[in-house]
């Protein structure tokens, strides 16, 4: 009987549950809803996991909140796609839950899975159930009653997979989604490989890694001309750290909200960083003194041309380089797109290629290398607008992240962008775009499956439109003029088409021609997209 676990069993059981999830990303990657060949769930939480990994493995001892913290930071700037934010929350709640043990028992254990799972739910805006949200919370609630009776370890994590595995299996039931493609929610089947892994290690048989190859995410950086300055409502951009035990990061929040805007608080570890733009700094600095001592302080007229650095007790030389006033940051995949990308004055592209969505920390850097007052993120995927989220929310500039889920999103976003309008006009500008543009993909199907009432075969070519898989065949051609024919009303004024690397240009060409013959009132626009996987990216609007 195993009644205790240390620092070392606990540092070997998360080895051995990220090398059984990288061992099996690609049957997490299949578990995609829908049949398409970049489904990308396993990647994301393995690559997340991984940098966990490299963290943890700078911690020489074994002490359990060394492992801890290690292991929150890592999987937090490693993050990729919405299921690795997800994970990177649960593990940072097991880390805060596990400080200051020198062993855990197993309604330590459960208690800690309990607080993993409330730190994901309260780190998404909108949870949804039959998502790995469902299995990492009724896993642990299951393992809070199991642990009040079961004191042997090993015998409380079977129990504790065997939930977490009947909640998998329940996922389909709960979204209509899940049901239709006929799979189980695959973050859902990541946390559960996970907690195998860490079971196995326990018992003695850690696991292995089979495969440590990974695709790189590429930064693209261009250059930008300034754009003109306008008035600012709120002069002084106003940073701190806050050193305090006795407030959280959301009551501080919730202090700054009424001074200002452009608010970003980011706590951990007793230490509170603050961002926000305000008219009275003296007020929000008193404020925050209330709560403890200020590690560093750096306030700047923001309505001056140069960084102006009024205080900084860190002594640092104040800046006088000159900012910008926007700074763009746009993820894309494929020749084509960053090129046009770069034509709207985008500053940092990245670059993500099959199955890869860019980190927290590859925002981190991009937002990092911009010298501008305002930098405006388009992540231009669904998949990806968390892991923006993550990066705003750990930077002390101010970030806005227009929730692009397409790239002809992305584009309609920035035509609306006007240089001479405010933050605040620009994105509600760019927001009420977003809704102005339908977009279309078509690819080709990896399994069979029945979907909107869409019978599809492994192989069929697809199109998918709205998040909603539209129609199958035999032809690119045919099915992107179906899926076309079903987006375009009788408001809609332009097609556009963005070929990628596997149609060729006189291909593109004749169907541009034949859908110009076909809807004759409408303009129909064809540029090169380059993108992998998807034969075309259709925008109407």
């Amino acid at each position: 009987m195993i009644q205790y676990i240390d620092g070392k069993n606990l540092r070997d059981m998360f080895v051995s549950g990220a090398n059984n999830l990288q061992n099996h990303k690609d049957l997490v990657d299949k578990l995609n809803v829908f049949p398409v060949p970049d489904g990308d769930t396993g990647t994301n939480m393995s690559l997340t996991i991984s940098y966990a990994m490299k963290e943890l493995a700078k911690v020489s001892n074994d002490n359990i909140t060394d492992i801890g913290k290690a292991l929150s930071k890592g999987s937090l700037m490693g993050a990729r796609g919405n299921s690795g934010v997800i994970l990177s929350q649960i593990i940072r709640g097991i880390a805060k839950s596990i400080e200051g043990k020198e062993n855990l028992s197993t309604e330590d254990l459960a208690h800690a899975f309990k607080n993993g799972s409330d730190t994901a739910y309260k780190a998404v805006i909108k949870p949804i159930e039959g998502t790995i949200l469902t299995v990492v919370r009724e896993s642990g609630e299951h393992a809070i009653k199991v642990a009040k009776k079961e004191k042997d370890m090993l015998k409380f994590l079977e129990l504790l997979i065997e939930e977490a595995n009947e909640s998998l299996k329940r996922t389909p039931n709960l979204l209509k989604a899940l049901k239709e493609a006929g799979v189980v929610d695959s973050g859902g089947k990541g946390l559960v490989l996970i907690y195998e892994g860490m079971y196995s290690a326990l018992k003695g048989n850690a696991i292995e890694i089979k495969d440590s190859n990974a695709s790189e995410v590429q930064t693209i950086e261009v250059s930008r001309n300034n754009i003109s300055t306008e008035d600012i409502k709120y002069c002084y951009c106003t940073e701190f750290i806050l050193e305090s035990n006795t407030v959280e990061d959301t009551k501080i929040r919730d202090i700054m909200l009424p001074l200002g805007d452009s608010l970003a608080v980011v706590g951990d570890d007793g230490v509170i960083k603050v961002h926000v733009h305000t008219n009275d700094p003296g007020k929000a600095l008193q404020e925050a003194l209330k709560h403890g001592q200020l590690l560093t302080i750096k306030i700047e007229n923001m309505k001056l041309q140069h960084e102006n650095t009024l205080v900084d007790a860190n002594y640092e030389t104040a800046s006088s380089v000159e900012e910008k006033e926007y700074g763009f940051i746009a993820t894309s995949m494929g020749e084509g797109l960053a090129t046009i990308f770069r034509d709207f004055g985008v500053d940092h592209i990245i670059e993500g290629g099959q199955t890869m969505n860019p980190s927290t920390e590859d925002f981190m850097n991009a937002i990092e290398s911009i010298h501008a007052r305002n930098i405006f993120i388009f992540p231009n995927n669904s998949n990806i607008i968390m892991a923006a989220n993550q990066a705003k929310e750990l930077s002390e500039k101010n970030i806005v992240v227009i929730p692009t889920k397409t790239t002809p999103q992305g584009f309609s976003a920035l035509v609306n962008f006007n240089g001479d309008a405010s933050v605040e006009e620009n994105e509600a500008a760019m927001m009420e775009s977003l809704s102005l543009v339908k977009s279309g993909q078509v690819t080709f199907a990896v399994r069979d499956t029945v979907m909107n009432d869409v019978d599809v075969k492994e192989g069929n070519v697809i199109g998918i439109a709205e998040s909603r898989l539209m129609s199958a065949g035999d032809s690119v051609d045919e099915i992107t003029t179906d899926l076309i024919e079903k987006l375009v009303d009788e408001d809609t004024a332009i097609i556009t088409l963005f070929y990628g690397e596997d149609v060729k240009e006189d291909q593109a060409n004749e169907l541009r021609d034949a859908l110009e013959e076909k809807f004759e009132d409408i303009d129909v626009e064809l540029y090169y997209g380059g993108q992998p996987l998807y034969y075309y990216l259709i925008s109407v609007e």
